[in-house]
């Protein structure tokens, strides 16, 4: 009898996983990416741009997770929703773009942590910094090699010092806050009948969305969370809540500490540090040293997180026969999935190389574009889909005012997806995200003759929790041949 994974992570866990992941290195250094997009601390708008399109995208994962609680997230919900017609295609597809968008964002965090620690070793020399990272993600995969209880605990503690790390940023900001550097925009500073606006707004949201990425988190570990009815919705939601709370209160405070303008000087520690310049200022470099150790565990708490719910996205998808069956074993004792595993960590270095070597902003928009045409979109269309063709789904939360929030998160990734080019000037990332969703295409033609499914056989339609019910997640659904 084959191995499979436990149900062992409860709500609060669940929630820290979350907000660890989202809460990682993203606003330490995306603040001055932010306030250089909008061009002064009018940058506020970004992050509340930000934690709209997470809200409502937010709850087309809650639906979808809470109704289907399988290991690998958006493979299972687009799996369900697309077999009708196109067969496996989109789940492969999502497989294939997941196997680089997720360890890309997870490279930012490291080059995020390689760039703070420059803070506390300000002679560390580029090749340095690039080992450093090495090291970082091979002791991040290390900790992995074990069972998820134990991870679930060890995130669970790495939330708490994240939360330390933030709030003594805030509390330092706020002790030394000037109302006139927060709120005192420059001339024009929203003039939205000007084509300047909207490609500012564009690159914040893009930041913004960024920042709040992990809020979904959990339904990558959707077949080891208890209760995933309830648990999964709450977990996104109420991890979306209070990192937005957060990140306002760390932007407007950070904006009332220091002069922004700081903040585009790229020869000044605002640039590369704004938290650690915020405690400096404030409290002193001891206390900056201090809080600086905290952010860098921070950042390690988040690419530990991402690369333990990334790692179970190819697993679902091998153990069905979508990807390379050799990604759906797991560890004899441990029982996690070790070849995906390892192959994220793999990418996450090459991720981190390429983010050292050009520049974050032009990373971020890399990732997003390729995680926003397969599997944004679809999912969004997806939640419709399942509605329409099972209507009998157990769905133990269903989307407020649907079918509102997922048409705002469709405008709201068109917005992102249109403006990466002219955002990341000379990289054209939406061509690369088109150059690799073709290569995925055929490579699916490739795989699926040599699987003889469709489209060289009829396409199998498996309602797996139409039948089984939200806490099964079994696979003994209904199949019928199409």
């Amino acid at each position: 009898m084959s191995a499979t994974l436990s149900r062992r992570i409860g709500l609060f866990q669940a929630v820290a996983i979350n907000m660890s992941q989202m809460c990682g290195i993203g606003p330490f250094v995306t603040i001055p990416l932010m306030v250089a997009a909008f061009g002064g601390p009018q940058a506020v708008i970004g992050w509340l741009a930000g934690a709209v399109l997470a809200l409502v995208d937010g709850l087309v994962w809650a639906e979808l997770g809470a109704a289907m609680p399988g290991s690998g997230g958006s493979y299972v919900y687009l799996r369900e929703a697309f077999q009708y017609r196109s067969g496996r295609l989109m789940p492969f597809l999502f497989v294939w773009t997941a196997m680089l968008f997720i360890p890309l964002i997870m490279s930012t965090g490291v080059v995020g942590f390689v760039q703070y620690l420059g803070y506390l070793w300000p002679s560390m020399t580029k090749g340095q910094g690039d080992l450093v990272g090495l090291a970082v993600i091979v002791l991040v995969v290390l900790l992995l090699w074990r069972r998820v209880e134990r991870i679930a605990k060890l995130a669970t503690a790495m939330w708490c010092v994240m939360l330390a790390a933030v709030f003594a940023v805030i509390l330092a900001s706020y002790t030394h806050f000037s109302p006139s550097r927060a709120f005192t925009w420059p001339a024009h500073a929203i003039d939205v009948t000007h084509g300047h606006f909207w490609l500012g707004f564009a690159a914040g949201l893009t930041i913004g969305i960024y920042d709040y990425l992990g809020y979904n988190t959990t339904a990558y570990l959707g077949a080891e969370i208890k209760s995933p009815g309830r648990v999964m919705p709450r977990s996104i939601i109420y991890s979306i809540l209070g990192i937005m709370v957060i990140y306002l209160l760390l932007q407007v405070g950070v904006l009332g500490a220091l002069d922004w303008h700081e903040m585009l000087d790229q020869n000044s520690i605002a640039s590369s540090s704004v938290a650690s310049a915020v405690l400096q200022k404030t409290w002193g470099k001891s206390a900056a040293d201090v809080v600086t150790v905290l952010i860098l565990v921070t950042a390690f708490a988040s690419v530990l997180t991402g690369l333990l719910g990334g790692s179970r996205v190819p697993y679902d998808a091998a153990r069905d026969g979508v990807f390379f069956r050799s990604y759906s074993r797991l560890h004899r004792k441990h029982e996690f999935p070790t070849l995906g595993l390892l192959t994220m960590g793999a990418v996450t270095a090459i991720g981190f190389l390429i983010g050292r070597h050009t520049d974050l902003n032009t990373l971020i928009n890399l990732l997003t574009t390729v995680m926003v045409i397969v599997q944004s979109f679809a999912q969004v269309l997806a939640v419709t889909v399942l509605r329409r063709r099972q209507p009998d789904l157990p769905r133990p939360y269903r989307m407020w005012r649907y079918p509102l929030p997922s048409l705002v998160a469709a405008v709201g990734w068109v917005v992102i997806y249109g403006y990466a080019d002219r955002n990341a000037p000379g990289y054209h990332p939406i061509e690369w995200s088109l150059a690799w969703v073709v290569a995925g295409g055929a490579a699916f033609l490739i795989w699926s003759r040599f699987e003889r499914i469709w489209p060289f056989a009829p396409a199998e339609i498996r309602e797996e929790f139409r039948l089984t019910g939200v806490d099964s997640g079994t696979n003994s659904g209904q199949i019928v041949e199409a």
